[in-house]
């Protein structure tokens, strides 16, 4: 497969797609530019300066980061205590994400049951979203949301949820932890 090369100034300034380069199977080379065309010389001096700074920017950042991975691991496990606090403070807490549909299923789930589940809305906490979600993957072994927890215990996703509700098992766990709560 080869591609075809292009002069990224023609392509910048073209406002129709023929100008961008077609794919041939005809050949197994893969270069993106002809063997005489050098992607030093079409970019000069600036990119060997970019080079330089990107380099000397890895070599900072590689001393820093054994004290970056220590300030990482203490936010991970506050975030992982926060996370741990949170369920066992509340009867239901959702992880959620506004777009999500399986998520949207399980908080109508809990609202057509007469539950008032804490939500958290993963893709509204900005960069703490990505963030909370690794710690929710290294607390309970799931990566996708929602993340369902009732009764400080993690019961999983959508999925497993309406299984547990259809099988009448849901109902039990709210009235147990609502009778925890309660004791308290």
């Amino acid at each position: 497969m080869a591609v075809s090369a292009f002069n990224p100034l023609k392509l910048s300034s073209s406002s129709s797609l023929d100008s961008i380069p077609s794919i041939s199977s005809s050949s197994t080379s893969y270069s993106l530019f002809p063997a005489s065309v050098s992607i030093r010389n079409s970019v000069g001096s600036h990119f060997k300066r970019c080079l330089k700074q990107s380099r000397s920017s890895i070599r900072a950042m590689s001393s820093s980061s054994s004290s970056a991975a220590s300030s990482s691991s203490s936010f991970g496990s506050r975030m992982e205590e926060s996370v741990k606090k949170t369920v066992t403070e509340n009867i239901v807490v959702v992880y959620s994400k506004t777009w999500c549909s399986y998520c949207t299923e399980v908080k109508t789930l809990f609202k057509r049951l007469g539950v008032q589940p804490l939500v958290i809305e993963l893709d509204e906490l900005g960069p703490q979203g990505p963030q909370l979600q690794k710690v929710l993957e290294r607390i309970t072994g799931q990566h996708t949301v929602p993340n369902v927890f009732v009764g400080g215990k993690h019961i999983g996703g959508c999925t497993d949820t309406v299984k547990l509700n259809r099988k009448g098992d849901l109902q039990l766990m709210l009235a147990e932890a609502n009778g925890n709560t309660n004791q308290t």
